[in-house]
């Protein structure tokens, strides 16, 4: 018989305090989001005032933000001697702006831009089919809700019917499901349903009407897809035994099909199309190459209400009820107080994050050429501002900075430098090049990867074949023989 024993271990556990939770939720959070958060702190927490925008728009708040001549640390820390002196409201110098608002693309204008989602659109064409049974559309639900963005079909049949049986309780067979994923096969963008795009192919070319340039699409497509694939047209036509003209008729029939039908739709709801992206920075280079930085939210001036001050006057009570009265109004205060520390911890890190991204990218603000980006990753920043890896990751983690010629997730701005070059080449720099190389050859005689290594040592960047291959395919662009156009 197995006895029991009782031991003891010792270890280091580090564990978060609630504080240091909030803080990284509000790190994490994006201008609109830590916006929000204000607002909705401000209603539920009753110590807690907002100022009033017209007096803080004339409080001290920068029309420039602040040059980037000074350092982080003399931005953040303003004339402060030390952290104590910091007032618990305060905000680093250059958060706010008072006339600069959140940045607004251009909305779509496209017919589409409020039209049905891919799952409204299928969901009706289905209720609009009277024969359609209750476990029919239940299966309806749960096809149509694993197609992709493109219209494909994300998962097999059988899955379908046990994801069913798991959400809904209800036991549908994998026949049925087939059966009803045949009949969103036969809606409205033709190609919808599909498994893979040959698929996707063949279910349009099936709903045109007949022709000689038809039939023969779908056989290029059914039978030599392979051979289409890799653009061997001869070999086509030799197996066809087509002549080449026939076989460019059919080729523009193909040439014509949607490879994404799903796309044609949007792939989610009107809130998502009409959601814009807001810079939480914007950096300005001015006539003398000077940079300035701005955080881009519109977080009011937080104060402790008057009334939850410390000398805040009890109306007559017992000794018990004043001194509930007085642990009331402290933790309340406490509250507040605590929060406002917390957002000038979220806006100060920040500040400093973006600072000193500023400083290791400052040929890339000046030009806006992705190209000019230095090698740059979330150790280099920890190690200018004196902030842990994981503070650094929470402040750049969905974050935008806006320049004055576009919108770049801050994501972009990191890359490792080259394994097989200096501290110049990174990422960026070759893909930069290598586009514009391709995008500029000779159609008719495209560049190989050997080709393409040449020149892009010419300038400047000794980087090996296998390399030139591999951001050549990141890049989307096929080998040299598939590029070519007769």
């Amino acid at each position: 018989m197995a006895s029991q024993q009782l031991s003891q271990t010792q270890g280091l556990r580090q564990k978060l305090t609630p504080q240091q939770v909030q803080f990284v939720r509000l790190l994490e959070m994006n201008g609109p989001e830590i916006e929000e958060e204000v607002r909705r702190a401000v209603e539920d927490m009753p110590a807690l005032e907002a100022a009033d925008p017209a007096e803080h728009a004339e409080g001290g708040l920068t029309e420039d933000g602040a040059t980037f001549n000074e350092t982080p640390e003399q931005i953040s820390r303003a004339d402060f001697a030390s952290d104590d002196d910091i007032p618990d409201n305060y905000i680093p110098r250059g958060a706010f702006t008072a006339r600069r608002d959140t940045y607004i693309p251009e909305p779509s204008t496209s017919p589409d831009a409020y039209g049905e989602t891919l799952f409204e659109s299928l969901t009706r064409q289905l209720e609009q089919q009277l024969d359609v049974a209750d476990e029919e559309r239940l299966a309806a639900k749960h096809i149509i809700g694993n197609l992709d963005d493109n219209g494909y079909l994300t998962r097999d049949i059988r899955s379908i019917a046990d994801d069913i049986l798991m959400a809904e309780g209800a036991e549908i067979s994998p026949e049925t499901v087939n059966r009803v994923w045949q009949m969103v096969r036969s809606l409205d963008p033709a190609g919808v349903g599909a498994t893979d795009l040959r698929d996707c192919l063949l279910l349009q070319l099936d709903r045109m009407r007949r022709s000689t340039e038809q039939l023969t699409a779908r056989e290029i497509i059914r039978d030599y897809f392979d051979l289409f694939s890799k653009r061997h047209f001869d070999k086509i036509a030799s197996a066809l035994g087509i002549t080449r003209d026939a076989l460019d008729d059919a080729l523009a029939v193909i040439s014509r099909l949607n490879p994404k039908p799903g796309a044609l739709l949007a792939p989610s709801g009107l809130e998502d199309r009409s959601r814009h992206i807001s810079p939480d920075f914007l950096v300005e280079p001015d006539s003398d190459g000077n940079l300035s930085l701005t955080l881009l939210n519109r977080i009011p001036e937080l104060n402790v209400s008057q009334t939850f001050a410390e000398d805040t006057p009890l109306p007559p009570a017992s000794q018990r009820e004043a001194a509930a009265a007085r642990l009331f109004i402290k933790s309340r205060r406490d509250d507040a107080q605590g929060f406002i520390r917390l957002i000038s911890m979220r806006q100060e890190a920040l500040y400093r994050v973006m600072a000193a991204i500023m400083a290791v990218q400052r040929e890339f603000f000046l030009t806006d050429d992705p190209s000019r980006l230095r090698p740059m990753v979330l150790r280099d920043i920890a190690a200018r501002t004196g902030y842990d890896l994981s503070v650094v990751s929470r402040a750049t983690q969905g974050k935008y900075v806006a320049t004055p010629r576009g919108t770049y997730p801050l994501k972009m701005l990191f890359n490792e430098r080259s394994k097989d070059n200096d501290d110049a080449t990174t990422s960026p720099r070759i893909s930069a090049f290598l586009t514009e190389l391709v995008e500029a050859e000779d159609k008719a005689k495209p560049l190989s990867d050997e080709q393409l290594t040449s020149l892009l040592r010419a300038r400047g960047l000794d980087i090996a074949r296998r390399t030139v291959a591999k951001y050549r395919e990141r890049l989307g662009f096929p080998v040299a023989r598939l590029r070519k156009q007769t």
